[in-house]
């Protein structure tokens, strides 16, 4: 298990830094109010360094690297790097250091502050929902007030993303958690469910609140500042049912009608985007596979403390013995508990993210690909005189720019996420990396303070051998 966990993150890590693709794209729009460009709003890590050794989307992460098995989940325990490289005893963690180095002139520009808590559950005769509690506090003249707070549920979060969606329908909208768990995982309503979803809101609202352009969208001002009948009310000003499903017949046809040329540099963006939700589905398995595993362990090994205990009573000849091996086993306990709540705090939130991050690329790809499709239909009957030639021109001209303007806006986006993302995912693996390093610290030292004579040293080190 400790072989595959810390080469997984080896593995996982490298691939990281080669998360990014070549392309002459324009760097993001700066922002007029001085807002950074950075991902997760307090919570996710971002840095505007660029990451060394961003090589190409082949070298995301091998494929051949793990050893799969249909009859496992198609996951299975692979020696990813050899770890006879790596000394068991490190005093002081390198990343440590490095963490300590703060740039205290850099200037604080954020704006726009949110919260999101105190979830509170709703129960009427027709259904059962949660809300949140959301807090904002701007320094912003557009807004009325230095603070706002109101009470949101799911749907309101997903009105306001599929706003967003289509106001901007070629930027990179950060994603909501799912609206239904998975399969074996908690029950809904579950405490660890409300607030795994409390956290990935937070997260949500934030993203936009950090981004160049939809921090200034007026449908996310509505959001965070009307209280529910205002809400309600605007709701009801955005495009009719019947206009919606016109909108979606004709997204439909022109998605199975397809792009005739789509730029190369969009072929070399769709090419990512498939790999990379490979790979990150991939890396989001083994993680929810380590955990599941490591979650079984502990349970087990939490057992063998107060059995060790027992036994000593019975044995007055190893009874030192057994109560410094429980006392180990306890303290081991401990160790693995904190490592497995970083692992789901840390790590799990953030690859799940960016598999939801990889769909909605996707539908970016999708909805650029529409608006290219009826500009190459209107080329089509123009070319055919199937119509008025001078109405047909100047909606050529109109729809020309449009997708001048919705490639410009995802050439832009789509720098800005390469960058968070990839500084979210290797400041996550990093920091899952350095826990590991301290646990394995930790846990070294527990057995020999208890050996005296060598076969309380065995008995230890079988032990270790056991807990590691």
């Amino acid at each position: 298990m400790g072989t595959l966990w810390v080469a997984g993150l080896a593995a996982a890590a490298g691939g990281a830094r080669t998360l990014g693709m070549e392309g002459d794209c324009r760097a993001p729009q700066a922002r007029s109010s001085g807002l950074p460009a950075g991902g997760g709003g307090g919570e996710s890590p971002g840095g505007d360094a660029p990451l060394p050794g961003s090589s190409g989307s082949s070298s995301l992460l091998q494929a051949e690297v793990l050893d799969l098995d249909e009859d496992e989940d198609d996951l299975e325990d692979a020696s990813l790097m050899d770890m006879n490289s790596f000394s068991p005893v490190m005093p002081t963690s390198p990343l440590s250091m490095i963490n300590q180095v703060k740039f205290e002139d850099e200037p604080d520009l954020k704006d726009l502050f949110i919260t999101v808590d105190e979830p509170e559950s709703h129960v009427t005769t027709i259904e059962t929902f949660i809300t949140y509690r959301i807090i904002t506090k701007t320094s912003r003249g557009e807004f009325d007030s230095s603070e706002f707070e109101v009470r949101r549920r799911y749907q309101d979060f997903l009105w306001l993303k599929e706003r967003l969606e289509e106001a901007h329908p070629t930027l990179i909208i950060p994603p909501l958690p799912e609206k239904f768990i998975v399969k074996g995982m908690v029950e809904r309503f579950n405490d660890d469910f409300i607030e795994t979803r409390r956290k990935a809101l937070h997260k949500f609202l934030n993203r936009i609140a950090d981004h160049p352009t939809l921090t200034f969208n007026e449908d996310f001002k509505v959001f965070l500042t009307a209280q529910a009948w205002e809400l309600s009310s605007h709701k009801k000003q955005g495009p009719g049912l019947l206009s919606r499903m016109g909108q979606t017949v004709r997204a439909v046809a022109l998605s199975m009608r397809g792009v005739k040329s789509r730029p190369e540099e969009f072929m070399e963006m769709n090419n990512f985007i498939e790999i990379f939700s490979q790979k990150i589905n991939l890396i989001d398995k083994i993680s929810q596979r380590i955990y599941k595993e490591e979650r079984e362990y502990f349970d087990e090994m939490k057992e063998y403390g107060p059995i060790h205990i027992l036994w000593s009573a019975s044995e007055e000849d190893l009874a030192d013995t057994l109560k410094g091996v429980a006392s180990c086993i306890d303290k081991c306990c401990k160790a693995t508990e904190k490592r497995m709540s970083g692992l789901s705090e840390a790590l799990l939130p953030v690859v799940h993210e960016y598999v939801l991050y990889s769909e909605m690329l996707m539908g970016v790809m999708k909805r650029r690909d529409q608006i290219q499709a009826e500009l190459d239909s209107k080329v089509e009957a123009l070319t055919s005189k199937k119509a008025d030639t001078d109405l047909l021109t100047e909606e050529i001209g109109k729809l020309e720019d449009k997708v001048e303007c919705a490639n410009n806006a995802l050439k832009a986006d789509w720098e800005r996420w390469k960058q968070n993302m990839q500084n979210d995912i290797k400041s996550a693996f990093t920091d899952m990396a350095e826990e590991n390093i301290h646990y394995y610290e930790q846990t070294i030292y527990y057995g020999p303070i208890y050996s005296s004579c060598k076969e309380k040293e065995e008995m230890i080190q079988n032990t270790h051998a056991h807990t590691a």
